[in-house]
């Protein structure tokens, strides 16, 4: 699997990214092309190669020619919706502006729609997502893995006035990842680097082994007397899956809801893309029986999973809570049986391997030859 590893060592923001992604090999003109798609086009993008502390690394700068624009989250969809960039880009890109605008509306105590993206909301910042995850697409990663965020520390100058670093968005937007405060007396991560990570990243400070094709250094604006104001990027194949990952568990209670709901919820959680859900009979407040709700939740599809629940469910809050699993090494296969191909999962433990067959497989395969599914999976483990 190509995955891209940003090391957050100075912090993180989108043009950093940019210009990271270039210098490990993004073809600045195929960037270029894919930004023209954009349905605006007040912009022109640039690249330069800089040094920090003796370690030479490339500034991309997006030349914005509009006024200072306060765009809604509507607003900034549309404009990456009218694109005709892919619709995977589309999704991506939304899905960091669907974040952004979740921890703005918590920040200033409003909803969603109402809230007004100021910097974030500019041509600059929609350039920077967008070309993130066309970049992203363009070097065929499959998977975004970054260190822990490193935060800076004083205050800030923004549309609101004066604000503490790290700002509140982006403190709102790093809840139950690994961070680190520093004393450097500047903005290191910003809002639109939080929002990026935290959206499209499998794995945040988790250890990752990487067989490193290539690595970039993108530049940021200021000059850092502490670090070099640089954000590097792994790009190679994945040697191993983490034997620990990190996911969000969403849970919430429900006592008001028609039983004959759940089954259709439970299918369109998988279909969405929880690692796993399940229902547990629990006895709520006055003695009522409810049922807990678990879904176990990729960080990167929390907001889309916690908004589908809100969606299909009558509850009014979902708790979150970042987890670590212990895995076993896995893979999948199909194995050659009696009544046909069926698809197992492999897994590893202590040099022995543990097979499992899909369910659907072998449900499908019963049918069709009319046998008892046991018949199926004893012919999966036969020797």
């Amino acid at each position: 699997m190509k995955v891209a590893y940003f090391d957050c060592f100075a912090g993180i923001s989108g043009d950093m990214i940019l210009g990271a992604l270039v210098d490990a090999g993004l073809s600045f003109l195929a960037l270029k092309s894919e930004l023209d798609k954009l349905s605006v086009r007040e912009f022109g993008i640039s690249r330069r190669r800089v040094e920090k502390h003796g370690i030479a690394g490339t500034k991309v700068d997006v030349h914005a020619r509009e006024g200072h624009v306060h765009r809604h989250l509507k607003h900034v969809l549309e404009i990456i919706d009218s694109s005709s960039i892919s619709p995977s880009a589309k999704k991506s890109a939304g899905r960091v502006f669907q974040k952004l605008a979740e921890a703005e509306a918590k920040v200033h105590g409003t909803t969603i729609d109402a809230v007004h993206f100021h910097e974030v909301g500019a041509v600059d910042a929609i350039v920077d997502v967008v070309g993130t995850v066309v970049g992203l697409e363009l070097l065929g990663i499959e998977a975004v893995y970054a260190s822990k965020f490193r935060f800076g520390s004083g205050q800030t100058r923004g549309s609101h006035g004066a604000m503490p670093v790290p700002v509140p968005a982006v403190v709102e937007m790093t809840k139950g990842f690994p961070t680190e405060r520093t004393d450097i007396p500047h903005e290191l991560v910003t809002p639109t680097g939080a929002a990026l990570l935290t959206a499209l990243a499998s794995g945040i400070g988790e250890p990752v082994q990487l067989c490193t094709e290539s690595t970039g250094y993108g530049a940021g604006t200021r000059e850092v007397k502490q670090v070099p104001n640089l954000l590097r990027v792994e790009i190679g194949e994945l040697v191993a899956t983490p034997q620990t990952d990190a996911p969000i568990l969403l849970e919430t209670n429900i006592d008001d809801m028609s039983p004959e709901i759940y089954g259709y919820l439970m299918d369109r959680l998988f279909e969405a893309g929880a690692r796993d859900a399940f229902l547990t009979p629990v006895i709520m407040k006055k003695g009522r029986p409810g049922i807990q709700l678990t879904v176990l939740a990729d960080p990167n599809k929390e907001t889309e999973l916690a908004e589908l629940i809100f969606l299909e469910t009558t509850t009014l809050g979902i708790r979150r809570l970042p987890v670590q699993r212990h895995l076993l090494e896995r893979r999948s296969d199909t194995l050659q049986t009696p009544f046909g191909p069926v698809r197992v999962k492999i897994a590893t433990i202590g040099g022995k391997q543990r097979v499992a067959p899909e369910y659907d497989d072998c449900a499908r395969i019963a049918r069709e030859k009319q046998v008892p599914i046991l018949d199926i999976y004893k012919a999966v483990h036969a020797p």
